[in-house]
């Protein structure tokens, strides 16, 4: 978390200016300047026509603080002019810091891994051979109970399908040859019905 400090600059003031003129006319600039180098013959300004601001900057803090006592919400050619003291803000470190070490894992990729972090090892694959026995066992037209069924969960049952021809046992390259395929049945298409005359124009 990030601490916001303000802090005064004793040798510095900011006017604030409604009077256009500062800004724009060289004899304007020159009379104002000359309210301010009474107390400090060695001040200097800076002008900032969009915020309608001037920053005097002092070589003596006392003098800075007096003419503010005097200075402050005077007349300055028909318009009021307010005095301040300049503050700096300053939020945190001047330099921008790294994320903390608990944070990098979650950049991708990773700096570098979290501490106390090792790699962990696959495990074996686990080999049912029951499931591998029931399977081997499976034949066309027979169903296989799995799982046995509880109070709480289903049975699992396996029904196989059978053969196209319905026979039970798988043929072999021999029954292939003697006795073919059928031939798969052809889709009819549905016959669109006939319209009346009267209804075709």
């Amino acid at each position: 978390m990030h601490i916001k400090t303000t802090k005064c600059n004793r040798f510095c003031l900011i006017a604030s200016v409604t009077n256009q003129e500062v800004f724009h006319h060289t004899g304007a600039q020159v009379s104002f300047q000359a309210l301010f180098r009474s107390f400090d013959p060695a001040v200097q300004f800076q002008y900032f026509k969009s915020f309608r601001r001037v920053r005097i900057n002092f070589s003596d803090a006392l003098a800075a603080a007096e003419a503010r006592l005097r200075l402050h919400k005077t007349d300055f050619n028909g318009k009021e002019m307010r005095l301040y003291f300049a503050q700096s803000v300053h939020i945190g470190s001047p330099r921008l810091e790294p994320p903390k070490p608990e944070k990098q894992f979650l950049i991708s990729p990773p700096a570098s891994p979290p501490v106390g972090w090792e790699q962990s090892q696959d495990a074996t694959p686990v080999i049912n051979y029951d499931l591998l026995c029931a399977i081997s066992k499976l034949g066309p037209g027979g169903k296989y109970e799995l799982h046995t069924a509880t109070p709480t969960t289903p049975s699992v049952v396996v029904h196989v399908c059978q053969d196209e021809r319905g026979d039970s046992s798988a043929p072999d390259d021999s029954d292939q040859e003697d006795n073919p395929r059928p031939p798969r049945p052809k889709i009819i298409q549905t016959r669109r019905p006939d319209y009346p005359p009267g209804v075709n124009h």
